[in-house]
């Protein structure tokens, strides 16, 4: 009997020694299969920021990747106010924010997935106190007009034309003034015949 209870003994102990021995294998193997969480967010949770960001900021526990990693964010007015794709460097996601966003509550939605291969979904909001300014408008510029040589030698040539008289003018007062002496003479000579002859 006593050695049928030691032998007993010496199954149970080694049935126990196993599981022990296994024991920290699988309390080190449990970090690996950890889900993922959001560490940080910039803006934070419940956060009151005087403008709205120009990005949102999202740190996870674990590494994402540009496939898995998806953020959003929703204006005041249900707008998406975000201005493109969201870029993933290590644990940090960065999604771009749009200009002149107004003033409100704002809320980040992402879904990212863990390291098990599990979806991680979550949320949070944040207030913006005053509307970013609108941007100032750009002033333009009208051209000058320059004046051409052709309209100031028209009124150089108008001007000429008022104030000169024509060229051919004195040839022919001149010439006039010929004809007239010259019959001027012929009357006189006239004159004198008929007074002779009479």
């Amino acid at each position: 009997m006593h050695a049928v209870n030691r032998r007993a003994a010496r199954v149970a102990a080694r049935c126990l020694v196993v599981p022990l021995a296994a024991a920290p294998l699988l309390f080190a193997a449990q970090p690996a299969f950890a889900h993922t969480d959001l560490v940080t967010g910039s803006p934070a949770e419940a956060a009151s920021e005087s403008r709205p960001p120009q990005t949102i900021k999202l740190t996870f526990s674990d590494e994402m990747t540009s496939r898995y990693a998806k953020v959003a964010l929703t204006a005041p007015d249900g707008e998406q106010g975000a201005a493109g794709a969201p870029q993933v460097a290590g644990r940090t996601v960065t999604l771009p924010v749009k200009p002149g966003l107004p003033a409100g509550s704002y809320t980040v939605g992402y879904r990212v997935v863990s390291a098990d291969g599990h979806p991680v979904t979550g949320s949070y909001r944040f207030t913006v106190e005053e509307a970013a300014p609108a941007p100032a408008p750009t002033p333009t510029r009208t051209p000058t007009p320059t004046p051409t040589r052709t309209d100031d030698a028209s009124r150089t040539d108008d001007a000429s034309s008022t104030l000169d008289p024509p060229l051919p003018v004195v040839p022919i007062a001149g010439g006039l003034f010929l004809l007239a002496a010259a019959g001027v003479s012929v009357a006189v000579t006239r004159r004198r015949r008929i007074r002779h002859g009479s």
